[in-house]
């Protein structure tokens, strides 16, 4: 691994630090498996939007149509 310092000075207790990091980080990656499932964030999981049901059309359905639980 080839690390070049492209701005600054740093001190060697501060080049020291982030090659620690980047160390560290580079052995978490190496140590995962390769065949592990990906678990997708919360956020984008569709079934979140989907988990309630729809309001029934009828002469007040315009007003459920924006604001949920009601």
């Amino acid at each position: 691994m080839t690390i070049k310092v492209v701005r600054g000075n740093p001190t060697p207790e501060e080049l020291a630090a982030a090659l620690a990091v980047v160390r560290a980080r580079a052995a978490a990656a190496a140590a995962l498996p390769s065949d592990a499932p990906t678990i997708p964030d919360a956020w984008s999981d569709p079934s979140r939007i989907a988990a309630r049901r729809v309001p029934r059309p009828g002469p007040a359905s315009w007003s459920r149509t924006y604001w949920p639980g009601g």
